[in-house]
């Protein structure tokens, strides 16, 4: 599967608002039978389209009200040791999210904790302590304006130019 059509382009649309919808439900919004939905939605997942399904949680009502942004520093980027910290990194539930960045600093992390000291701790403990870093640099997030893990998907059906 290389190329996507109008009814898989619906399907991850419908499934990305609502993933738990039944076949039968998404054969009707996408205007399918089931048995041909079903399909779709198969080869989607086998061609890596779709890589799960999961539940979204509301990080404040299961106490982790800090949401904090740090840019790691580190101390030399050679291949074994940005593969070290990326062993590190992957191992600690508490970021939830890791990039590379261009610019200054090698990596940007979304951590959360509980509250200030937590993360505070958290920082002095575990963060400084990843294998070759050289610094943190860290900003909070004072409230979310826009979080959305649903990726556009206008582009796949515009004309190509």
């Amino acid at each position: 599967m290389e190329t996507l059509d109008k009814f898989d382009i619906q399907i991850l649309n419908e499934l990305q608002a609502d993933a738990r919808l039944t076949n039968a439900e998404l054969a009707q919004r996408v205007g399918l039978s089931a048995a041909p939905c079903w399909r779709r939605v198969r080869a989607l997942e086998e061609a890596g389209f779709i890589k799960g399904y999961h539940a979204e949680i509301d990080r404040h009502k299961i106490g982790l009200g800090v949401l904090a942004f740090v840019r790691l520093d580190a101390n030399r980027n050679t291949g074994e040791l940005t593969r070290e910290m990326e062993e590190a990194i992957q191992k600690i539930p508490e970021i939830v999210a890791c990039h590379y960045i261009s610019g200054a600093g090698t990596f940007e992390l979304q951590v959360v904790t509980r509250d200030l000291d937590t993360f505070s701790q958290f920082a002095r403990q575990v963060l400084i302590n990843l294998p070759n870093v050289k610094d943190l640099h860290t900003s909070f997030s004072l409230g979310e304006v826009k979080a959305s893990s649903a990726l556009p998907l206008a582009h796949l059906s515009a004309p190509a130019k």
